[in-house]
């Protein structure tokens, strides 16, 4: 087999793996937050993704990516050993996926942008020295670890304090969300379509004018939201109360049999008051222990409440499905990009700072993502959605909706973002307003310490490969 051929599997191999790693992590930026609050099913939120997310890689994906993501090095310094950079970008592609795996496995929702950064800019300083990297670039980009979860974190706080005040803390929440929803779907549909226009189409080279772009967005907002206020007023709230059934687990019943044994015995060899107290408690005991076998039923808030939450359902399943696709429109280029300059290299023997990105390359990132988010992108979904702070969907729609909104004003300011880091930044706000305690604090650290440690772990193994490569072909 030709040396050729042989780095060319490797490297598609390598873009795959890749886009396996980004559909495990970085798609539970769309979808975790609807299956956190049980707006959808990890199965219907993987089908959904799955179908959007390669919808947006195939079709609106990039066809002419970097030939190194972010312009963090330049391809230029590798005129004459082009085949050095193809080892590098493989390097990358491998140490960013292994990467992404390990964070996957731990249910750690880190960046995918920032780990193909940090192995490409490894690589870059240990071949060139510290000249090579394009350090502002570097900065904006670690300064996008504090920008982009404060920012979505206070306006997804916002956000939700005010849907608080107008539904929730009203005399009814029902009549108040049929009122303000036709105008909050106007303010959702606007800002997504913007979204998309900014972050999922740019690819299609659209060219529209800021003032362009509002005024699309306005007239689909405006559409939606005559749609949503004929629709709102169908629905209808039930006069009683929920009423459900509580079980305990049969840990818990053993338990109590367990203790009722023990105190029974002890009852036996009692006498006096101890013995009429302990009694006593036995009794209590079975009482509970009954309680535990047959159930107990309580309530769980007013119907009204729950009618307003599955207003917010529709409105978070929606705003997540247009993440999805303008994530595999966008980020499918981590993985295509490296593998696009490989090809390049290995097929024509020159280094181009652009790249063309074949159909059939596109295609592979797509199916690679899908593969990802149905085989492991539940264990990332589950931390987003469960383990930092309890989600409703109205809380998730929220967070779901800052991010948004987030991405559209960083678009268009220039400001350095992470689509990871922005959407964990709006579930912390929309947990902290209901105090420092709703939040689970272990995982919020791990998750920040997973973040800092990224660009480093992916440099450190891009480096490694690298001299693998190295080692078995030059």
């Amino acid at each position: 087999m030709a040396f050729e051929t042989i780095i060319l599997i490797i490297a598609v191999s390598g873009g795959f793996y890749m886009a396996w790693s980004i559909g495990a992590n970085d798609v539970a930026n769309a979808m975790g937050t609807s299956v956190g609050s049980g707006a959808l099913t990890v199965k219907q939120a993987v089908i959904i993704a799955a179908v959007l997310e390669f919808a947006g890689a195939f079709f609106v994906g990039t066809h002419v990516t970097e030939t190194v993501r972010k312009g963090i090095i330049n391809p230029e310094l590798f005129l004459g050993v082009e085949m050095d950079l193809a080892f590098g970008m493989i390097g990358a592609l491998l140490a960013a996926a292994v990467w992404l795996q390990l964070a996957s496995y731990f249910g750690w929702p880190v960046s995918t942008t920032h780990s193909i950064v940090g192995a490409v800019l490894g690589f870059g300083v240990m071949y060139h020295g510290m000249d090579a990297a394009d350090w502002p670039k570097v900065g904006s980009i670690v300064a996008s670890w504090v920008v982009s979860p404060l920012l979505c974190g206070t306006i997804a706080f916002l956000i939700f304090m005010l849907i608080r005040k107008l539904i929730f803390n009203s005399d009814d929440p029902v009549k108040a969300a049929k009122r303000i929803t036709p105008y909050l779907v106007f303010f959702v549909f606007g800002v997504l379509t913007l979204t998309l226009v900014f972050k999922g189409l740019k690819n299609l080279k659209l060219d529209l004018e800021l003032w362009e772009s509002i005024g699309v967005a306005s007239v689909v907002g405006l559409i939606a939201s005559f749609i949503s206020s004929i629709l709102v007023k169908r629905i209808k709230t039930e006069e009683v109360k929920d009423r459900v059934t509580v079980r305990q687990s049969a840990q818990v019943n053993k338990r109590v049999l367990k203790a009722l044994e023990q105190l029974n015995k002890g009852a036996s060899q009692a006498t006096g008051e101890i013995k009429m107290q302990l009694e006593a408690t036995i009794q209590n005991l079975e009482t509970i222990e009954s309680e535990i076998e047959e159930g107990s039923v309580v309530e769980q808030g007013r119907a009204d409440y729950r009618t307003v939450e599955k207003i917010f359902v529709y409105l978070q399943i929606l705003s997540a499905a247009f993440v999805a696709f303008a994530h595999g429109a966008n980020d499918v280029a981590n993985a295509v990009g490296p593998l696009a300059a490989v090809i390049s290299i290995v097929t024509t023997g020159a280094v181009a700072m652009k790249s063309a990105v074949p159909l059939w390359v596109l295609g592979m990132g797509g199916v690679g993502i899908v593969v990802g988010l149905a085989t492991w992108g539940w264990r990332v979904m589950l931390t987003i959605g469960k383990k930092i702070t309890e989600l409703t969907p109205t809380r998730g729609f929220c967070a779901e909706f800052a991010a948004a909104t987030t991405i559209v004003i960083a678009s268009k300011l220039g400001l350095p973002i992470s689509t990871t880091h922005t959407l964990v930044g709006g579930v912390l706000g929309v947990g902290l307003a209901r105090g420092i305690s709703a939040l689970n604090l272990g995982v919020v650290t791990n998750i920040l310490i997973s973040w800092v440690v990224t660009i480093p772990a992916g440099a450190i193994g891009a480096i490694v490969i690298y001299q693998i490569l190295k080692l078995i072909f030059g």
